[in-house]
């Protein structure tokens, strides 16, 4: 048998992978969780104050409306709605994000102090400040539709067709950004909507015959 070289032994192989990482890239998947998880935050913050908005200030002027022919009566009721939730949710999501915050740093820290080195979690000023404008321009559609039209049965009309119009915007938006099938997410906002004004109108018009 022919000798074997010795400059044959210890062959080192290099085996490439598309699915390996390069030398002196090492793969971090938190912290790429954590940075979709931050784009993930904003979305749902801008997507859920826009709802929010339109749906409980529609259904607060319908509610008002229900009872209530004076233009004026609306509108007021539309602006305290605008002016409060928009507070409530800012608030709500401020609360939410740093909770969160807190409780994912902590856990980050105790795992690994590497890991705490890429945490990237959203701002909760930000994220708040975005839900509350976004619940400002969802609650501006019924707002607007209702000051601009002088006849009570026909601005209950218009605000109800305005809102539905808006849900469907939304609720294509929202389908859109966050790439889930559009015909469904439509139709669960606009039947939402629909269901939250007519719970509200009639609701406020059996306490009001009431008395």
């Amino acid at each position: 048998m022919a000798a074997l070289n010795p400059a044959c032994k210890n062959v080192e192989i290099s085996v490439h992978e598309d699915n390996l990482v390069p030398h002196g890239q090492p793969q971090d998947p938190k912290a790429q969780h954590f940075h979709s998880s931050n784009r993930g935050q904003w979305l749902r913050a801008a997507i859920l104050g826009a709802n929010n908005g339109l749906v409980s200030v529609a259904s607060l002027m319908m509610g008002v409306g229900a009872l209530k022919r004076d233009v004026m009566a609306m509108a007021l009721a539309g602006f305290a709605g605008l002016v409060a939730g928009s507070c409530s949710v800012a608030i709500g999501e401020f609360v939410s994000i740093y909770t969160q915050l807190d409780i994912e740093a902590t856990q980050m820290r105790r795992n690994s102090r590497e890991d705490s080195k890429n945490l990237e979690l959203p701002n909760p000023f930000q994220v708040a400040i975005a839900s509350a404008l976004t619940f400002v321009v969802g609650a501006m559609v019924p707002v607007v539709a209702a000051a601009i039209t002088r006849d009570h049965k026909v601005r209950l009309g218009v605000v109800v067709a305005v809102s539905s119009l808006a849900f469907l915007v939304f609720g294509g938006v929202g389908a859109i950004l966050g790439r889930t099938p559009v015909g469904w997410s439509c139709a669960r906002v606009l039947v939402g909507g629909w269901m939250a004004m007519a719970i509200t109108s009639g609701l406020t018009m059996l306490i009001g015959s009431s008395h």
